[in-house]
């Protein structure tokens, strides 16, 4: 059976996070933050925090890898732990509630409309694993469900949960492998509570001979979701290819960017390309994303190699003509002189990252980046042309020092934030960089997780990367 334990905590005001430029704060001696729990700092992996409608949840795994779910009631509620149970995984050697080695094998928690709270995780080509509460906003109540609707759910990869245009629970999953799999759609019946598919087939098909990796679909300000995906041949991340779009204002009918009907599953024959890169072009999954300009139209940011296999940020958007043709127009927003070269299977670190694209209020464009070789910086760029037209120093931080650097070296730094009612709320930990999910040797002691929070008023323009 599960194990619930009722906690409840002291907050402390903060404004913390790696990686996040903060406008003027009050001097004050570095926060502490709250001790919640010490988690496996072996290797990465996704947590969730997830903040709304009065209450705040947080899935992690804990020191012995062991699957964790915090819940309160803001503002200071009492905190319920709960340890779900799962069950054996003998090909994994271990159960469906316990991490193993793959950095893969994220969490996500999502509440449905009438407040029950949704887990899924801990699955790279791996049964589904899935959770619901009974009752709404209470994890003592989580419970194992074996199925959502039964088929194409033995080789679950990625689960994502989000809404469509009228705040409908949806799921997304991988089914297949790298090199061979399948996007499949699943929409949610509160009513019910049962899940069937939004689709009657993949939105996403590898016909046996690739996969996609595709972000979240973006509700953008034309009212319409937008979809940037790359293809990938193998496991092997220098296969990825062939820069992809479709866009759709209910999730079910989909066009490219001219309008016209895309039939489903988009394929790689049927998509849009934007970028035509080949395998060993440079494109990564990791390293794309997806903004807006004044006119409502997709830009999309992405790293691919140049013609001397150096690697460069590029920016691309739909054009039109006159004749009413239509294609994307891409411009180089770098002249990095260095090659971030990746091959093979397994998770890597992102020595390349581009943030979306945001509009300043004189409607140009600013676009950071941060890289591994050369550092970090931001570009600002025009919106008729996307030419840069100024390259910026990264945005400054009031962080704490205690704050922005792992406390041991060799150790990376990992942080999830949310907001509600004025509130920020940050989660902080440790662990060693990815290893191509493979075990190591020794692992260090655990990490403290630790969470803060403040005013969002204390703290002036946030910008993620």
């Amino acid at each position: 059976m599960a194990r619930v334990v009722s906690r409840r905590f002291c907050w402390f005001a903060a404004a913390a996070m790696a990686g996040i430029a903060f406008g003027a704060v009050p001097p004050a001696a570095a926060p502490s933050g709250q001790l919640i729990d010490h988690v496996w700092a072996g290797h990465p992996v996704g947590f969730a925090l997830l903040t709304e409608r009065g209450h705040q949840f947080v899935a992690y795994y804990d020191s012995e890898r062991k699957l964790t779910v915090l819940g309160r009631k803001l503002p200071d509620g009492k905190w319920a732990r709960i340890q779900p149970e799962g069950v054996p995984r003998p090909t994994r050697k271990r159960a469906s509630n316990e991490l193993g080695w793959d950095s893969h094998n994220s969490l996500r928690l999502a509440l449905d409309r009438d407040g029950r709270l949704h887990l899924s995780g801990n699955m790279h080509v791996d049964p589904l694993v899935y959770y619901r509460t009974r009752e709404p906003f209470d994890v003592a109540t989580l419970e194992r469900l074996d199925r959502m609707t039964g088929e194409r759910e033995q080789r679950c990869t990625y689960p994502l949960f989000f809404r469509n245009a009228g705040g409908e629970l949806l799921f997304r999953y991988r089914d297949g492998q790298s090199g061979n799999g399948a996007d499949i759609y699943n929409i949610y019946d509160t009513a019910s509570r049962t899940w069937r598919r939004l689709l009657d087939t993949p939105l996403l098909e590898g016909e046996g001979e690739r996969n996609a990796y595709a972000h979240e679909p973006a509700l953008g300000p034309d009212g319409r979701f937008h979809l940037v995906w790359v293809w990938r041949e193998t496991p092997d991340c220098a296969t990825n290819h062939t820069l992809s779009y479709a866009r759709s204002r209910d999730l079910v009918h989909w066009e490219n960017s001219r309008g016209e009907p895309l039939p489903l599953p988009i394929t790689l024959r049927t998509g849009e390309v934007i970028d035509p890169a080949k395998p060993g072009g440079g494109l990564i999954n990791m390293t794309f994303n997806l903004g807006f300009d004044a006119a409502k139209r997709p830009l999309v940011v992405y790293h691919r190699y140049d013609a001397q296999h150096r690697s460069q940020a590029y920016l691309a958007r739909p054009r039109s003509d006159a004749g009413g043709a239509r294609d994307w127009e891409v411009h180089a927003l770098s002249n990095w002189d260095f090659t971030w070269a990746f091959s093979g299977g397994g998770s890597i670190a992102a020595e390349v990252r581009i943030a979306s694209p945001r509009l300043e209020r004189d409607g140009n464009l600013l676009i950071d980046f941060t890289t591994k070789a050369v550092g970090a910086g931001r570009w600002r760029v025009r919106p008729d042309t996307l030419e840069v037209i100024a390259s910026l120093p990264p945005p400054p931080t009031t962080l704490p020092r205690e704050l922005r650097k792992p406390a041991a070296a060799g150790m990376e730094l990992h942080t999830l934030a949310s907001g509600f009612n004025g509130r920020r709320y940050y989660l902080r930990w440790e662990t060693l960089p990815p290893n191509r999910d493979r075990p190591r040797a020794s692992a260090p002691p655990p990490s403290e997780l630790r969470f803060y929070e403040f005013a969002e008023a204390d703290v002036g323009a946030v910008r993620e990367l």
